[in-house]
């Protein structure tokens, strides 16, 4: 049970060695989280026919906009900043802490 919700990204007090990463990683790509919180309570037949009618419109949706992208009718859009490269807020200094008045 800790493992699990260690792996869920609830807040433990372990180390989360390279290998547990990796398998947290390895088991989100999967699918394996998805599937374990679909399975916490019962869904109904209809329930699970709209849900997966609702995933397929929204594959459907990125297929066709990644294909407009690809032939160019629609503009790709601007990559995010990865690591906080934006510009500086006036006052935030990297010291820390606020600088006396003079």
């Amino acid at each position: 049970m800790l493992l699990y919700s260690c792996l869920q990204g609830a807040h433990c007090r372990l180390p989360t060695p390279p290998t547990l990463r990796a398998l947290k990683k390895k088991m989100q790509r999967e699918g394996i989280f998805r599937e374990m919180k679909e399975r916490k309570a019962y869904e109904k037949p209809s329930e699970r026919k709209a849900r997966e009618k609702a995933e397929a419109v929204r594959r459907a949706r990125k297929a066709a906009r990644k294909t407009a992208i690809r032939e160019g009718l629609i503009a790709a859009p601007k990559p995010k900043p990865r690591f906080g490269g934006g510009p500086r807020r006036p006052g935030m200094s990297s010291g820390g802490g606020p600088h006396p008045q003079t």
